[in-house]
């Protein structure tokens, strides 16, 4: 699958241009940044693959008494790639807002349930609650092992459970907004800090 074609075809250089990606990051990191951006968008397709089946455009004819069954779930698949890919794409869009304590605009400052609440309220016009141990509640418990980019990934970090919150993005990285002094960034969870305070996961996309 060529890369740029796959950008091309889901429009996925023209989307992030659009959103200025990040409000501040240097130009010097946009072309990596975009590098990045579009494997992640690779690791989307890989994720709703079944079988051989490729979602939308890129879907082959069947035949056969399953193709109608087949169909409806090449479609949901493809709407979780898209919606999936938007969340992303959008929580990348927020590198480089700065840490911001109760923030939940871009342009004063993000706090981690701010950012997350924010980036699913633009793409999926869900409104979460305001505070990361509530958003634990919402959506369905996800293992650690079958995380999906969208997923929310929640952290012990003071010392109570379900204390912080991000966005996962794939390839063992999530968003996140995380701590005063600090910006938007990506991190991973293979991270020491990251990976002895995880505290579990929940899927909000259907």
């Amino acid at each position: 699958l060529c890369i740029g074609g796959f950008a091309e075809a889901h429009g996925l250089v023209p989307q992030v241009l659009a959103l200025g990606i990040g409000h501040a990051v240097d130009k010097e990191l946009r072309q990596p940044l975009l590098k990045f951006i579009v494997r992640i968008k690779i690791d989307l397709l890989a994720a709703v693959l079944s079988g051989s089946v490729l979602p939308g455009s890129l879907l082959a004819a069947d035949s056969g008494a399953n193709a109608a069954d087949e169909s409806a779930a090449s479609i949901a698949e493809k709407n979780y790639f898209d919606r999936a890919g938007e969340l992303v794409i959008h929580a990348l869009s927020m590198i480089g807002v700065k840490y911001k304590w109760g923030g939940t605009d871009p342009e004063g400052g993000l706090d981690c349930s701010g950012l997350v609440g924010r980036v699913f309220n633009e793409v999926t016009g869900l409104v979460l609650p305001r505070d990361s141990r509530s958003m634990s509640k919402v959506g369905t418990s996800v293992e650690k092992a079958e995380l999906k980019p969208g997923d929310l990934v929640f952290f012990n970090t003071l010392r109570r459970p379900f204390s912080h919150v991000g966005i996962y993005i794939g390839d063992d990285r999530f968003v996140h907004s995380p701590r005063r002094g600090r910006e938007v960034e990506v991190s991973e969870l293979r991270d020491g800090y990251w990976k002895k305070r995880f505290n579990g996961a929940r899927r909000l996309l259907p």
